[in-house]
């Protein structure tokens, strides 16, 4: 049977099961008179979701007698079981907290470890096909994944979206899958075929391993690496066939891995920054079975017409603005069964003119009921966002001592350098969050907030605001070009909005903290993040109309970071590790985590004496162990092990090329303790396994 359409669109019938209805490909169908095309952005139609007083929109269950009787097979499945030397899920645990229990390697041995093998992706930049939107060439991204492990077999995806299974004792190939990625080219998103994992769900009826690759959702199994006909379309379920409206879906990105739930999958999406198409996709957190690939609820990010937060979309923008996507990792309180989603910036990032009001729910984290979708609370940390500072990190359940009691409660380190923490049932904050005043915006058109909210603990773990003093100073040389280079710019604290003439930002672009997240070591509740310390240019200029809905947005003749002979603007560290006490809501350790060799290097800082550390601007973050050991890169071509207690570093590792992804840590079958980290990615990716010697 060919896939059922949704009502009003047409029916589409594909080569292969990999194809994905609606995508221009090398061969496709037609039925009854309509071709099967998604690549102009024009294609807008409403989507079959009527709104309804509550956000989130459950979906009937249409059940084929095949899915009847794979349900009847496999139900009750029990959620997937793992052991202390697994790596199960994206943060190790469905709380995202990333602490693994393993202690073979401590910090008496950690010098110690050496390669134990390594894995070559293959991947490289293909003259062709070019893609229709962006004409670039096809080239893999950063080697980003996060591999998960189950009695020594890893799981992971490569820059270009393959799914590998790999024998965590050796490093040799199990199986391959390929979903054929490239074919629709090269995406237009800055990130491109960036991926960091997959989920995996252990049922009576095997494992079954899900990739989220662009606008598709695909399920294979878990022992073969072949695909699963039952689920959804012979494989695979179309992500954006349901969402609000119609949607270009060479717009549509996935680089996070789902969550599973029970017998749930859920997910989230990215976007392509900056620009503001004619609805944009819309960021909706979905949830399908993972057996049969239905949707079974859909919570609007973007509040429609009856729903609690639509009064924050003045003017009806609504209707036509996107984004507001959960793009990072999200995390599952199992016991509450509450998912806790961090969400991005609207359309434009820069600019809000357009879309006037505080704009629910972005740049909130928001809990749900994982069975249902339904709102079960929310906290915006940014209103009315200017700064593309999303909530990138997964959120990390914790437990924290306040006032004598034990408190079971939700963190996340925003790109603003603070770290927000609620109660995980209720949101109230563990601390107080005030309200304060921020500078006002004068770009015309844009009304920004007027105030922003300032956790009170902890302490900001990032620089914030930038002032002419902050400028380099390390030669007098240097500090007199950067006062001539930023003479003209704005400066200002946290919140200095975009500007015209162009606004030095602190924390920059990328944080703060980014989706590397947080560690948290539930013994000592040290929560850990990685931070980068880079300021970014936020010019704003009026916009192409033939392009964008909005008359303003980000410069993209200017500059995003600014240097003087090669350095930045800024001294260092350029990137950084902290270590917060969330018992006390108090900063115990700040280390520099990263090297510059070409800032070392540079010939205008001959003669200086610079700090063992400088520091890398990147996302990556890390993982601690119950060996009492932190590791990470930060995005640096050394993995780094930091003594847990003070931040000592105890061993450096040397990598082939940067290491741009979360590290994880396993045990295998004979008992061995494993590091593993993916590494470089654009001209071939390697991922690189340490352990003590055997």
């Amino acid at each position: 049977m060919g896939m059922q359409s949704p009502a009003g669109s047409p029916t589409c019938r594909t080569s292969s099961w990999r194809g994905s209805c609606g995508e221009k490909r090398l061969t496709m169908a037609s039925r009854s008179g309509y071709w099967c095309m998604a690549l102009d952005p024009l294609l807008q139609r409403k989507g079959p979701m009527a709104p309804t007083p509550r956000t989130a929109t459950r979906f009937p269950q249409f059940l084929s007698l095949a899915s009847v009787v794979a349900t009847a097979v496999c139900a009750p499945a029990p959620q997937a079981w793992y052991g202390d030397g697994d790596w199960p899920a994206y943060g190790r645990d469905a709380g995202g907290r990333k602490f693994s229990p393993l202690e073979h390697i401590t910090r008496e041995n950690v010098g110690g470890l050496e390669v134990a093998w390594q894995w070559e992706t293959g991947e490289s930049p293909i003259p062709g096909p070019i893609a229709p939107i962006s004409g670039q060439q096809v080239r893999p991204g950063n080697f980003e994944a996060t591999p998960l492990a189950f009695n020594d077999t890893l799981y992971f995806t490569t820059p270009y979206n393959r799914v590998i299974a790999l024998d965590g004792s050796s490093g040799e190939t199990i199986w391959d899958f390929d979903p054929r990625t490239v074919e629709w080219g090269q995406p237009p998103n800055g990130t491109g075929f960036v991926h960091r994992g997959v989920a995996v769900w252990n049922g009576s009826d095997g494992r079954r391993i899900f990739l989220n690759t662009r606008w598709r959702l695909i399920a294979i199994d878990g022992a073969t690496g072949e695909p699963i006909e039952s689920f959804g379309h012979r494989g695979e379920v179309d992500l954006t066939e349901k969402l609000l409206w119609r949607t270009n879906r060479l717009h549509y990105t996935q680089t996070s891995p789902p969550v599973v739930f029970e017998d749930l999958l859920i997910i989230g999406n990215g976007v392509w920054d900056g620009f503001v198409y004619p609805r944009d996709p819309p960021g909706n957190i979905q949830a399908f079975d993972v057996r049969t690939g239905e949707l079974v609820w859909s919570f609007n990010l973007i509040p429609q017409p009856g729903e609690p937060g639509n009064e924050t979309w003045e003017d009806g923008s609504w209707d036509y603005t996107g984004h507001t996507n959960a793009w990072a990792p999200m995390v599952v309180d199992e016991e509450r069964g509450l998912l806790y989603a961090g969400i991005g910036t609207p359309s434009n990032d820069y600019y809000g003119g357009h879309r006037k009001g505080d704009n629910l729910y972005a740049e909130s984290l928001v809990a749900l009921d994982a069975r249902t979708g339904e709102l079960a609370w929310h906290f915006q940390t940014i209103h009315h966002g200017l700064w593309d500072f999303d909530l990138p990190g997964a959120p990390v359940l914790l437990t924290v001592e306040r006032d004598g009691d034990a408190v079971d409660a939700v963190a996340v380190a925003g790109k603003t350098g603070f770290v927000y923490t609620f109660d995980r049932g209720t949101g109230d904050p563990v601390w107080p969050i005030e309200e304060r005043p921020v500078p006002l915006s004068d770009v015309p058109g844009e009304v920004s907030a007027a105030t922003q909210p300032f956790p009170t603990r902890p302490p900001p773990f990032a620089k914030q605001g930038f002032t002419p003093d902050d400028l380099i100073d390390l030669t007098p040389e240097l500090r007199r070009q950067a006062e001539e280079l930023t003479a003209a710019y704005r400066f200002g604290p946290l919140f200095e909005p975009p500007s015209l003439a162009g606004t030095i930002a602190m924390p920059g672009i990328l944080g703060g903290g980014n989706w590397g997240g947080a560690a948290f070591d539930p013994r000592s509740g040290f929560l850990f993040v990685k931070s980068s310390e880079e300021p970014s240019l936020l010019r704003i200029a009026p916009a192409d109309p033939e392009t964008t809905v909005a008359d303003y947005g980000i410069d993209r003749g200017a500059p995003r970071t600014l240097r003087v002979s090669g350095l930045p603007i800024s001294n260092p560290p350029w990137g950084t590790l902290t270590a917060i006490d969330m018992n006390a809501g108090e900063i115990v350790w700040q280390e520099a985590v990263g090297e510059r060799p070409e800032v070392r290097d540079n010939p205008a800082l001959g003669g200086i004496a610079l700090p063992a550390r400088l520091g890398v601007v990147a996302p990556p973050g890390p993982f601690v162990t119950a060996g009492g050991l932190v590791f990470l890169t930060g995005g640096s071509d050394v993995l780094y092990a930091f003594d847990a207690r003070d931040g000592e570093v105890l061993w450096e590792g040397r990598l082939p090329a940067p290491g741009y992804a979360n590290p994880m840590t396993f045990r295998t079958r004979d008992g061995r303790q494993l590091v593993v980290i993916a590494t470089g990615g654009r001209d071939g990716g390697t991922l690189v396994a340490f352990g003590l010697p055997e």
